[in-house]
C-alpha cells in the first residue's frame, strides 16, 4: 500500500492533494523564487500536501510518519525567506494548516485571544480591531503570514520595538510531537516552574513539533495618537547612535528605523535626496506617546550635527501605511524576475550589540564591494536597522542584482556568497547571524558556529524529541549530504 493512499484511509481523499503543480509550489519557499518561477527547481517533490482539520489528526499523521521513516514540512503562510519549506527528501509530505483556521476565543478582559495554527495575523488583526485592540504583530507578510508559522519561526513585526517579537506575545500553546503527544502549555502571565517550556516550541521551525493552537497578548488601540518622525541624516552611524539614545533613556517608540542612502532610495524616493533617512512613530495612550514624542525630540537634539534635514511627518506616515505585501504582490514578484531577470529585495537580518552593529555594518559592505566576484551585477547594497532593544539594535542588509546565470544556479551565483560574508563578519563580532527569519535550511551550514558550545542543547533537543529526524529534514540542524547537494 503506499504512503498516499495510506493517508487518504487515515483522513480523507480530499485531504490529500497530489496535484503535480501544487506540489512543485510545496517543494520549496521563497528563498529560491526565480528558479521557482523559472520552472526549474533542482528538489524533490513532496510525495503530497496533507491538511488535517483537528490537533487529533496533525498526531495520527505524525505517529504514521515516524513509525515509517517519512520527512515532515509543516507549512503555514507560505512566506518563508530561508529555505525553511525547501524539501531535501524523496519521502516527503508537507503538512498544512489550512484547515485549522478558527479564531476559538477572543478575551478583551484578560488581553489576549487564542487562535488555531492556520489563522492569518490579518484576519485577527481585523477582528481584534472591531473591539478596539490589536495584536501588535505586523510583519511586511502580514496579510498572508499565519499564527503558526509566525510562532515556529520567531517572527517579528514591523512594531517590535513597542510590543515586543513574537516570544514576547505567546502566553501558551499547543503542539504536537512526532509520536504523536499532544502538549498543552497553559496560559498564565508568568510563570516559575521549572525553564520556561514554551521555548522547546517558539523559534523550532518544524524541527521539534507541530504547532496547533496559540494564545497570544493582545493590547488596546489608539490609532488617533499615531506620531510620526522623519529625518535626513548624515551617515548609517548617526542613525545608530540615535537609537540607542531613545532605547537607553527608557523610550519605547513602536517603529524606530535607520536606513543607508542606497535602501533609503528604495524606500523614500519621493524625499531621500541620496541621504540616509532615519524615522520614528509613536503609538499608545497619550500620555505616553507625548512622552515618547519628547524622547525623540532630545536625542535627535542630541546628535543634531547629524541631522541634515526634517521631513514631513506625513511622507512617513504615508509610506507606513503602504508597507505590507499582498498575495498580489508576492505573485507579481515572480513574474517581474522572470521579464528582468533580476532579483530585488533580497535580505539578511542580523542582530548585535550597540558598539558592534556600526563595525558589522562597514566590514560587510566594504567586503562585498571588495570580494564579491560578480560586483558589477549588484544594482543595489544597503541597509537599515529596524528592531532596538537596550543593549542593541539589528540590520538587514539589502541588496539586488542582475542575474547572469542559469536560474537554477542563481543563489549559489549569487546569493549565497553575499550572505556567507555578512553570516561570517557578523559571528567575527560577536553578533547573531539570524536575527528573526530563522536559520531554515541555507543558514545551517553555520548553526554549529552560531550557537558554540550551547549547541550541545540544542542537539539534545532533536535527539529526545525526533529521534527518527522526521521533522523537516536540513532544516536548522546541519546535515552534510543536504549541504553539499543544495547549497554548495
Amino acid at each position: 500500500m503506499t504512503v498516499v493512499h495510506r493517508l487518504k484511509e487515515l483522513l480523507s481523499e480530499a485531504q490529500v492533494n497530489t496535484n503535480a503543480d501544487e506540489l512543485y509550489d510545496a517543494s520549496a519557499d521563497r528563498y529560491k523564487k526565480y528558479a521557482k518561477a523559472r520552472k526549474v527547481l533542482d528538489v524533490p517533490l513532496p510525495m503530497a500536501i496533507v491538511y488535517p482539520q483537528s490537533t487529533e489528526e496533525v498526531s495520527t499523521i505524525l505517529q504514521f510518519c515516524n513509525e515509517n521513516g517519512i520527512n515532515v514540512i509543516a507549512r503555514s503562510g507560505k512566506t518563508a525567506t530561508e529555505g525553511g519549506l525547501e524539501n531535501w527528501k524523496e519521502t516527503t509530505i508537507v503538512l498544512d494548516v489550512l484547515h485549522l483556521d478558527k479564531i476559538l476565543k477572543i478575551d478583551t478582559y484578560n488581553s489576549q485571544a487564542t487562535v488555531q495554527a492556520g489563522v492569518a495575523l490579518q484576519v485577527l488583526e481585523d477582528e481584534l480591531r472591531k473591539v478596539g485592540y490589536t495584536t501588535g504583530h505586523s510583519p511586511q507578510s502580514k496579510p498572508v503570514a499565519k499564527y503558526g508559522g509566525l510562532v515556529s519561526t520567531r517572527s517579528i513585526g514591523q512594531f517590535s520595538t513597542l510590543y515586543g517579537g513574537i516570544e514576547d506575545m505567546v502566553v501558551g500553546l499547543e503542539c504536537v510531537f512526532p509520536d504523536g503527544h499532544i502538549s498543552r502549555i497553559k496560559n498564565v502571565p508568568r510563570r516559575s516552574g521549572g525553564p520556561d517550556i514554551r521555548h522547546i516550541v517558539i523559534g523550532n521551525e518544524g524541527t521539534l513539533c507541530y504547532i496547533t493552537e496559540v494564545t497570544i497578548k493582545i493590547f488596546r488601540y489608539f490609532p488617533e495618537n499615531n506620531r510620526f518622525y522623519g529625518y535626513l541624516i548624515k551617515d548609517v552611524a548617526t542613525g545608530i547612535k540615535i537609537l540607542r539614545e531613545v532605547m537607553v533613556n527608557g523610550y519605547r517608540p513602536s517603529v524606530a528605523r535607520t536606513y543607508s542612502e542606497e535602501d533609503a532610495a528604495q524606500h523614500f524616493y519621493h524625499f531621500h535626496k541620496n541621504k540616509c533617512v532615519l524615522l520614528f512613530m509613536a503609538e499608545g495612550n497619550q500620555g505616553i506617546v507625548e512622552a515618547t514624542c519628547k524622547g525623540i525630540e532630545e536625542a535627535v537634539a542630541k546628535h543634531q550635527e547629524g541631522i541634515l534635514e526634517q521631513v514631513d511627518s506625513q511622507l512617513i506616515e504615508n509610506w507606513f501605511n503602504h508597507l505590507n505585501w499582498s498575495q498580489k504582490d508576492i505573485d507579481d514578484e515572480f513574474q517581474g524576475m522572470i521579464e528582468k531577470d533580476a532579483h530585488a529585495g533580497f535580505t539578511t537580518e542580523i542582530s548585535a550589540d550597540w558598539e558592534s552593529i556600526p563595525k558589522i555594518y562597514n566590514n560587510v559592505i566594504r567586503r562585498v564591494r571588495e570580494e564579491f566576484p560578480r560586483s558589477h551585477d549588484i544594482t543595489m547594497l544597503g541597509g537599515h536597522s529596524s528592531h532596538s532593544y537596550i543593549n542593541g539594535t539589528n540590520m538587514y542588509f539589502v541588496y539586488n542584482y542582475n542575474i547572469h546565470c542559469a536560474p537554477e544556479d542563481e543563489m549559489m551565483v549569487y546569493h549565497h556568497p553575499l550572505q556567507r560574508i555578512i553570516v561570517e563578519e557578523t559571528l567575527k563580532e560577536g553578533g547573531s547571524m539570524c536575527h528573526h527569519h530563522g536559520i531554515g535550511k541555507y543558514r545551517s551550514e553555520w548553526t554549529l558556529d552560531e550557537h558554540g558550545s550551547a549547541y550541545y542543547m540544542l542537539e539534545k533537543l532533536k535527539a529526545a524529541f525526533d529521534p527518527n529526524g522526521i521533522m523537516n529534514y536540513g532544516t536548522i540542524y546541519p546535515q552534510a549530504e543536504g549541504i553539499r547537494k543544495y547549497i554548495q
